[in-house]
């Protein structure tokens, strides 16, 4: 089976789309309508931005985004899903893919979200770190100890490696804890703030809004979505899990072990990068990856 995976923030790079927009009509035409909906040249900013403009969560997921959901559209009758997930904002390019949000209504609203993060960002400053080499069990139980700062488990990459996310105080006190306790390293990551925790929850109310009022259509394969792992085509399901996404730990390690246990054989990443494909081969070295 066919499983198709889409990246997340962080895989963004200058340049990026800008061999799609220049040898398909088809991409060139869906870029400059992404332009008129966000009513601001995006394409200038992916093709020949700064790695600034690129790093400001109001370019960066929508550029991602773009360059995924054109890349799977140029691809045609080769693109057949079996089934989807992508990492984080990664979901909404994999929702547009299987068909259950229009390409209009999907940039809509991730824009809405990067718009929505970014302001939660600057109303409570906070940011992430990786923690390399200790086991999940071992990092939920020394966050569970940190009582006085907010500091929680974002993303469940791959075995060993495991994105923190908090208040600057919470990760400071996270990261030296869990280097005593044997994490081979604690990095902290150049994010705006800290994704995937209780801190989003202002953007999660003002994306749930947006979300419950866009049309969500039963899709052509299941998306497996980063609050528990599990595959769903019921669209008011998918929307409540996209709605708690914002606040909950992106589950990526129990995505990939249950679509490869439901008979996904080869993982395809459309976007930007290879960072899930690396992080697929760590799961599990057998499967195929490979790039659209």
């Amino acid at each position: 089976m066919n499983a198709y995976i889409f990246p997340g923030q962080g895989a963004q790079f200058v340049g990026m789309g800008k061999d799609l927009y220049e040898n398909s009509d088809l991409a060139k035409e869906l870029f400059e309508k992404a332009n008129d909906i966000l009513g601001f040249r995006i394409t200038d900013l992916m093709f020949s931005g700064t790695d600034d403009d690129l790093r400001q969560t109001r370019v960066t997921q929508p550029a991602i985004f773009l360059h995924s959901v054109i890349l799977a559209k140029t691809l045609g009758d080769n693109f057949k899903p079996d089934m989807v997930a992508g990492h984080s904002l990664g979901e909404f390019s994999a929702l547009v893919a299987n068909g259950t949000l229009s390409f209009e209504d999907g940039l809509k609203l991730v824009y809405a979200r990067a718009m929505a993060m970014q302001k939660a960002c600057e109303a409570e400053p906070s940011t992430m770190a990786a923690i390399l080499g200790l086991d999940d069990a071992k990092v939920e139980e020394v966050l569970a100890g940190i009582t006085e700062e907010i500091v929680v488990p974002a993303n469940y990459n791959s075995p060993g490696q495991l994105v923190i996310s908090g208040s600057f105080k919470g990760i400071e006190i996270a990261c030296e804890q869990l280097k005593a306790v044997g994490a081979k390293r604690a990095l902290p990551l150049k994010v705006g703030g800290a994704f995937h925790s209780p801190l989003m929850e202002p953007a999660r109310k003002e994306l749930a809004d947006a979300i419950y009022n866009t049309i969500f259509n039963s899709p052509v394969c299941p998306v497996y979505q980063n609050v528990d792992g599990l595959p769903y085509t019921e669209p008011k399901q998918i929307q409540e899990n996209l709605v708690a996404q914002l606040t909950s730990p992106v589950r990526w390690t129990q995505i990939a072990l249950n679509m490869i246990k439901d008979g996904g054989k080869s993982f395809t990443e459309v976007g930007p990068g290879t960072v899930l494909q690396g992080l697929v081969k760590k799961i599990d070295s057998s499967v195929e990856t490979c790039s659209a």
